[in-house]
């Protein structure tokens, strides 16, 4: 049985959105089922491309699954990967991230 919390979405414009998750489906799929097309993610989710590439909010990182060595590499093309830098197709959306923010990271 599936449940709902919410997630934090900060757009491109840094316009904060507040949407309902569904469990379950990962944090690319949130993003993109509540009609976030800035967020391309053109693999579908295959960590393949890194262009569903989001700032995760620090308070919760440690509750995230390590991240692999392919999104890490995809990761390293990016002009604008930081210290908050994830894959959002890498990121299964549960419980224990009720309430996360993320930002969804510039075009590049």
């Amino acid at each position: 049985m599936s449940s709902f919390t919410s997630l934090v979405i900060i757009d491109r414009k840094g316009d904060e959105h507040v949407v309902e998750a569904q469990v379950g489906l990962s944090v690319m799929e949130v993003i993109r089922n509540n009609g976030f097309d800035e967020l391309l993610a053109l693999c579908g989710g295959s960590c393949s491309c890194a262009t569903c590439h989001v700032y995760v909010d620090q308070e919760l990182s440690a509750s995230l699954p390590q991240m692999s060595e392919d999104e890490n590499d995809l990761l390293d093309g990016s002009d604008y990967r930081d210290h908050r830098s994830r894959l959002s197709c890498q990121i299964p959306f549960s419980e224990a991230l009720d309430g996360m923010r993320v930002e969804i990271a510039p075009e590049g």
